[in-house]
């Protein structure tokens, strides 16, 4: 799937995509107790989106690495669209 073909609400996307940039970590306060969180910008030929990683998945990741995104789903969030990969049912893999 290309990144231009995502719309918020989707689910099970799988892209192929280059980190270009990546955000400060921060903490949050979630349900589950205080998480920590980061934003990263993947691009590919058609376009740009937002990916938040969570946890230990924001080492995983550095600028410059090609990520491979498969269960993703597609939120908005102040009016920005982002992927997000489920804990239990996505999947993230640095392959470049």
């Amino acid at each position: 799937m290309k990144i231009s073909d995502i719309k918020p609400g989707m689910n099970n996307v799988a892209l192929e995509a280059k980190v270009i940039s990546k955000g400060e970590i921060r903490n949050v306060q979630t349900r589950y107790g205080p998480r920590s969180v980061a934003e990263f910008v993947l691009e590919d030929d058609s376009g740009q989106i937002s990916l938040s990683l969570w946890e230990d998945d924001i080492k995983s990741v550095s600028i410059g690495d090609v990520v491979n995104v498969s269960g993703g789903y597609i939120t908005q969030f102040r009016d920005k669209v982002q992927l997000n990969v489920p804990k239990k049912t996505g999947k993230m893999e640095v392959i470049k």
